[in-house]
Parts: C-alpha cells; sequence; structure tokens
C-alpha cells in the first residue's frame, strides 16, 4: 500500500480501517474516556467516578476502545491501568473539542452582538 498523498484519494482499504478508530470516539462516553486519558493512566474504577458511570459500563468502553487503537493497558499488581496508545488520537481529540468549543464562543459571541 502506498503512502496516503494529500489531494489524492485514499486507498480503499486504509479508509475502511481508519472508520474503525472514528466509529469508537463517536460515543460520547468513549471520546469523554480519551479525553481523560490525555491527562494521565488510570484505571477503571478512576475512570467509571469521573465518568458518573457503573464500573462495568467503564469497562466496557475501555474493553471497545483498546482493540479500536486509541487505549492500552497494563498490569499494576491487581489493577489494570489504561493510557493512551497513540498521542495523535488525543491530538485528534483536542483538536475537534477545540474547535467546537471556538465554534461555539464565536456563536455565542456573535448573538451577544446581534451577529445571526
Amino acid at each position: 500500500m502506498d503512502e496516503p498523498v494529500e489531494g489524492h484519494p485514499l486507498d480503499p482499504e486504509l479508509l475502511t480501517d481508519v472508520t474503525t478508530p472514528f466509529g469508537m470516539l463517536s460515543a460520547t462516553s468513549r471520546l469523554q474516556v480519551v479525553w481523560l486519558l490525555a491527562a494521565g493512566p488510570s484505571d477503571v474504577g478512576t475512570l467509571a467516578g469521573t465518568l458518573g458511570q457503573p464500573v462495568a459500563a467503564a469497562g466496557q468502553h475501555l474493553a471497545e476502545l483498546k482493540p479500536a487503537g486509541p487505549v492500552r493497558s497494563r498490569r499494576e499488581g491487581r489493577h489494570q491501568i489504561y493510557a493512551i496508545a497513540d498521542p495523535r488520537a488525543v491530538e485528534l481529540v483536542q483538536a475537534v473539542v477545540g474547535a467546537e468549543a471556538d465554534r461555539r464562543r464565536a456563536g455565542r459571541s456573535g448573538r451577544a452582538q446581534g451577529i445571526a
């Protein structure tokens, strides 16, 4: 497979493979998990508490994220510690979240000034 080149169509197989991580990040809870893990590794219980979800639900999100690529785990004693596997996943999430936050701020300031 050739390297992707901007302005040229992506290889169909690559394009199909790329949809998996995007699909995983399309669920708000999984996106939130990646966002939280960007701050540093965590165990499932801590993540569950921060998310306000049962441990089983947080564990399911982590189990779905691991094979998709953004999250990895390691064992520390009796605990499984989760972390970001590829910092580019965090960069993507931060870029999209930042762009949406900027868009919302611009919309609010525009509305406040009577601009539609």
